[in-house]
């Protein structure tokens, strides 16, 4: 039984590497044309004007149409939504922080001062919808 079950999976192999030993030249024959001529043939006056898609697609109705036209608009950059922030940032609170007087190396005396640091080291902002007003 053993030997069965062997001799099927070495069949089985042999069955796929068979399937990979097609040559290249089998697969895709080489053509006459070269590379500038094939260049040249592919960019044919429809792909040029748009006529193929024509051809290839319905035409977009009116509801269509005009949803497309606000979603693209809802991205793109205009002077009214610049002065809206689309991705707002969000709140990143200022630490304060105080040093007290200390002496430094060398016995040199520092007096007391503020420093100031922002609480998360990154910026991060808000996604477009992600409610900010209560943060």
């Amino acid at each position: 039984m053993k030997k069965v079950s062997a001799g099927l999976v070495v069949v089985g192999l042999l069955m796929l590497l068979s399937g990979c030993s097609t040559s290249k030249d089998t697969m895709l024959p080489p053509g006459d044309s070269t590379m500038l001529e094939l260049w040249n043939d592919g960019a044919s006056t429809t792909h040029a004007t748009g006529e193929g898609r024509t051809t290839l697609r319905r035409s977009l109705s009116e509801r269509e149409h005009t949803t497309s036209n606000q979603v693209a608009e809802s991205y793109s950059r205009t002077q009214e939504n610049e002065i809206q922030q689309t991705f707002p940032r969000l709140p990143n609170p200022d630490m304060v922080m105080y040093v007290y007087p200390h002496i430094a190396d060398g016995n040199a005396p520092v007096p007391g001062y503020s420093t100031v640091f922002p609480f998360y080291s990154n910026v991060q902002y808000a996604l477009p919808g992600e409610r900010t007003g209560d943060l």
